[in-house]
């Protein structure tokens, strides 16, 4: 039995996430609907990280097997003319061994989270980015961000229904810097807790306003209580950018 790895760009925008849902749909139903409309095979794949309502990704990495052997290039441009006209695209195909899982085989994810720090309401990027109003002090964002750094219990960054077994994630870089008018945070890390980049940037724009400083970010993380952390930066400006594999 065939198995296949596909890398998928998508627009979040009305779309519940990434997982099968009864309340609208999902990437993973736009898929696996697209793959039946080509071959008439009902799968289940399974995808490397399952973003939120709202939340973009350039790089998600999925995987699946058919009964019967196909080209990879047949498979990837057949799914691609079933998922019009959805903003769904699988970017590259490949044919990998049964036992790679997109979730579980990974070694990194990488997530990009964009500000749009100006007075004036957007326009091509609304939905694509947050807009923050109040100017933001990158330079202080990213020197309080060192704090999030490392191996820590992430508690107060995660979600009240988070499922993770442990809040303890090691986090291997959250940068953040500027071009002109856009923030750009970019976080890399194994795997990551349920809404947990999201409060990282909510936290750091209190940073970057002034209302906290890196000691109150410091405080927020050893309290391990989510109501310490600041609020979730809206799904929109969210992206996850790739996902790493041993070859």
């Amino acid at each position: 039995m065939p198995a296949y790895r596909i890398t998928i760009e998508y627009d979040g925008r009305n779309l519940v996430g990434w997982q099968r849902q009864k309340n609208g749909p999902s990437v993973q139903q736009h898929i696996e609907e697209a793959i039946f409309d080509f071959c008439g095979e009902d799968v289940r794949i399974q995808g490397a990280g399952r973003t939120d309502a709202g939340v973009h990704a350039l790089g998600q990495v999925a995987n699946f097997s058919l009964s019967t052997p196909r080209k990879t290039h047949v498979v990837m441009n057949a799914v691609n003319q079933h998922l019009k006209p959805a903003r769904v695209a699988i970017l590259d195909c490949e044919e990998v061994d049964t036992e790679f899982n997109a979730r579980f085989s990974a070694r990194k994810r990488h997530y990009l989270y964009r500000i749009i720090n100006r007075a004036a309401p957007l326009t091509v990027d609304a939905g694509l980015a947050w807009l923050v109003k109040r100017e933001l002090d990158s330079e202080a964002m990213h020197s309080a961000a060192e704090v999030l750094v490392g191996r820590h219990d992430f508690t107060s960054f995660r979600a009240a229904a988070c499922q993770a077994n442990s809040p303890i994630r090691t986090l291997d870089k959250l940068d953040v810097s500027r071009y002109g008018n856009e923030i750009l945070i970019r976080a890399t890390a194994l795997s990551f807790l349920h809404n947990q980049v999201r409060s990282m940037v909510g936290s750091l724009s209190l940073v970057g306003t002034g209302q906290w400083d890196t000691d109150d970010l410091r405080a927020a993380l050893a309290a391990k209580d989510r109501q310490r952390a600041g609020p979730n930066a809206p799904p929109y400006g969210l992206y996850l950018t790739a996902v790493d594999y041993d070859e």
